[in-house]
């Protein structure tokens, strides 16, 4: 029987950009990966099997071992701190962590910062030497300045139309995020010549992408 490489993949926006760089690197992914109504998905003829996954559960099907890699947001990494090795920027869905507020935002005592990223965020204000109260919230994090409940978020920022259309304002930039390709760390030892052919042919595609 045929020892499938397990790959998470996650599911939302995302997967056009993983389709067309597979695609590139002359490894079409199947059709029916787009069907929200399946979650394991084999494909034989690549020696894989997908896992469609929460973008932010991927990293933790890596390293439980459920999926020998995935692909997963350098954001959810960040937040997660996983034990997985992470293999490739992938220099796919391109957006950027950054502090956020009101274009009039000044320090204020027992500062709060709202964020869907609780750890990044406190990280970030900790190694800057300053002390802030961390809320969580699940979404619509913008709306936290504009009604009071927190003085500036942190978030991750595409085209940034969403904090204009809000009259909120980038104050910082904290990372740059892309995708990435991350692997089991037993299974990169036990699977390693599946998984070094895999990066081997995205590194191609992405080395051929970025001279065009």
């Amino acid at each position: 029987m045929q020892d499938l490489l397990k790959v998470a993949i996650p599911k939302g926006r995302i997967v056009k950009h993983i389709h067309r760089l597979f695609q590139e690197a002359g490894m079409p992914l199947p059709e029916d990966l787009d069907d929200s109504r399946k979650f394991i998905i084999p494909a034989h003829e690549m020696g894989m099997e997908f896992i469609v996954a929460k973008p932010a559960d991927v990293p933790t099907y890596v390293e439980y071992g459920v999926a020998d890699i995935g692909i997963a947001g350098k954001d959810v990494m960040m937040e997660e701190n996983r034990n997985v090795y992470e293999l490739l920027d992938l220099g796919i869905a391109r957006c950027r962590f950054s502090v956020i507020g009101l274009p009039d935002w000044k320090p204020v005592l027992n500062p709060r910062v709202a964020s869907k990223f609780p750890n990044v965020a406190s990280q970030y204000f900790r190694e800057k030497g300053q002390q802030v109260e961390v809320i969580k919230l699940n979404g619509n994090v913008e709306l936290a300045p504009l009604i009071g409940l927190a003085d500036r978020i942190v978030d991750l920022v595409e085209t940034g139309n969403t904090i204009r259309e809000n009259g909120l304002v980038e104050l910082e930039k904290i990372a740059d995020i892309t995708s990435r390709l991350v692997a089991n760390r037993v299974s990169y030892r036990m699977k390693n010549g599946a998984v070094q052919q895999l990066c081997d042919r995205l590194q191609s595609a992405i080395n051929a992408a970025a001279v065009r």
